[in-house]
């Protein structure tokens, strides 16, 4: 009979993702083209030669034959899910660097170096995209995290299942805003742009499946509260262990 009482940690977290992917209000900065005094990196006293404003598109010589309006509204969006991809970038870094446990100190330390290896590549197809339209993508960093749909954790040391379901929120998010990119693509005929997203969406579902399968409630390895403890009794019987008791 399943517990219908207490939810396992994967009905856990499963709640704790949907509730916050119920609260999400997805939206791109359309509107946020060009120099703004209040975003980091838009203002400076070396004297350089303004070639572009950032975030613009130009009106000739890109090379793809999308009207102006089309260009700039797909350059913005795709701008927008390289800076949510390099806050997740920067959230994968901390969690592969802080991986520890039984479980977690090889294998979810080279899972997480693929995550991080495959989002660096969608990083640079994205960019490279919002490029190729004639725009100037968003690369200082503190602008790309204002920027972003998604946000990074707090600071700190928290438990593996924590840091992995924040990675899984994000992966959700950023499949949610990459379906209405390519759904609009379609709609304004930049097919270019579509098959870039889908190639990276498809990718960011394996990732997300990935993650999920991590936060599975079966595993090979349990915490001590399942070996000493349940309901008042040592499991294992292990008690004091002798200094005279032979181990093999």
């Amino acid at each position: 009979m399943p517990n219908t009482t207490n939810p396992t940690p994967t009905e856990y977290d499963a709640n704790l993702v949907a509730q916050s992917m119920g609260n999400f209000e997805g939206q791109f900065n359309l509107t946020k083209s060009g120099f703004d005094s209040n975003m980091p990196g838009h203002t400076s006293p070396h004297h350089m030669v303004l070639r572009q404003p950032p975030r613009t598109v130009r009106s000739k010589g890109s090379g793809i034959g999308l009207p102006l309006n089309v260009r700039q509204e797909m350059a913005l969006m795709l701008d927008d899910h390289q800076c949510a991809l390099t806050v997740a970038l920067h959230q994968y870094n901390k969690h592969h660097w802080m991986t520890e446990g039984a479980e977690s100190f090889l294998s979810l330390h080279h899972l997480l170096d693929e995550h991080r290896d495959k989002t660096q590549e969608h990083i640079d197809k994205i960019g490279e995209r919002v490029a190729r339209l004639g725009c100037v993508p968003t690369a200082h960093p503190v602008t790309q995290h204002e920027l972003s749909y998604i946000k990074h954790e707090v600071e700190g040391r928290y438990t593996m299942r924590d840091f992995i379901r924040n990675d899984l929120e994000h992966e959700l998010k950023l499949q949610d805003m990459m379906r209405k990119t390519i759904q609009r693509a379609h709609e304004l005929q930049d097919f270019g742009t579509a098959e870039v997203l889908q190639e990276v969406l498809l990718d960011r579902e394996d990732l997300g499946y990935h993650l999920w399968g991590v936060l599975e409630d079966d595993t090979l390895v349990r915490g001590m509260d399942h070996l000493i403890a349940r309901d008042g009794t040592n499991i294992v019987r292990d008690g004091h262990v002798s200094n005279t008791t032979k181990l093999q």
